[in-house]
């Protein structure tokens, strides 16, 4: 399915720039090139929900936000999302964030105060910050700057000075699960004033440390100020594996945010994005003198 990726990037650019626009699956797919039956086929095979599904979370998400952040009536919020109703917006609210939007903005907000009064927005469990310059940087969880659900990670710069410094909000774990399994690895990113990169890794690594196989998409990198779009790394984890590290990496200043990982095995017929070259070995030392020249 990655040859479709390009088609899933720019219909989540089309749905973001239009979620307070009326939207259903004949308009989105119309951006396509396919039939909105065909269309829905991708769609839901590569994001694993339906597009209106995905429509109505962004628009959820948004209004999450809107209530912590805005002091708009939550008839106003519900309307601009294109819910017919306070009542309609109410009940789809409460099926994926548990409370009713008026309690889940009272309670909501008196939770992030008291964890900005205890200084524990840097605290993400299982995540780590590390880099060249990890104390230049700073993570934590975002509550306004959402892409599903109630918060998104943040990786931002602090005291950067050097367009060449870099961090990263990263995680490793046992590769023993996904060995001998070809595995893509997809997140939703979102960016603002990126001057140099930001980016998705993986590396897999073997007992003694060596890479085996390793993507930062520096061939592919996210720059300057965008909206939340998926981004996916695909990389082999052979039988000598042993540790899978990924994360996050924003090089120079600016904020990148992130949400919604995902690990999922495909087939062959996805290619890797390995950005590593590992030639075979020798049997014995070649080309001693520099004469010969490859062409």
């Amino acid at each position: 399915m990655s040859h479709y990726d390009p088609i899933i990037k720019r219909t989540f650019e089309f749905v973001e720039n239009n979620l307070h626009e009326p939207l259903n699956l004949e308009i989105v797919a119309a951006q396509s090139t396919f039939s909105k039956y065909h269309f829905h086929r991708i769609f839901k095979t590569s994001v694993r929900m339906t597009v209106n599904e995905y429509i109505r979370l962004r628009r959820l998400a948004n209004a999450s936000s809107a209530l912590l952040y805005s002091d708009e009536r939550i008839l106003d919020i519900a309307l601009y999302y294109q819910f017919e109703t306070q009542e309609s917006f109410t009940k789809a609210f409460k099926e994926v964030y548990k409370l009713p939007p008026g309690k889940y903005r009272k309670v909501m907000t008196m939770i992030i105060r008291n964890m900005e009064g205890n200084d524990m927005t840097t605290t993400i469990k299982g995540w780590f910050l590390s880099g060249g310059n990890p104390y230049n940087y700073e993570m934590g969880i975002d509550h306004e700057v959402v892409h599903q659900g109630k918060g998104s990670a943040y990786l931002k710069s602090r005291t950067v000075l050097d367009t060449e410094e870099f961090s990263t909000m990263m995680q490793q774990c046992k590769a023993e699960s996904f060995r001998n399994k070809r595995i893509k690895f997809s997140g939703f990113i979102r960016t603002q004033d990126v001057e140099n990169l930001a980016s998705l890794w993986m590396r897999v690594d073997n007992a003694t440390g060596d890479v085996l196989q390793f993507d930062n998409m520096s061939n592919r990198p996210i720059k300057g100020t965008t909206n939340w779009n998926r981004y996916s790394i695909v990389l082999d984890v052979p039988e000598q594996s042993s540790v899978l590290s990924f994360g996050v990496i924003l090089t120079g200043k600016g904020t990148v945010w992130a949400d919604h990982f995902s690990f999922e095995e495909v087939n062959e017929d996805t290619p890797t994005t390995n950005l590593e070259i590992h030639g075979e070995l020798q049997d014995e030392p070649v080309n001693l003198s520099f004469n010969e020249v490859i062409g």
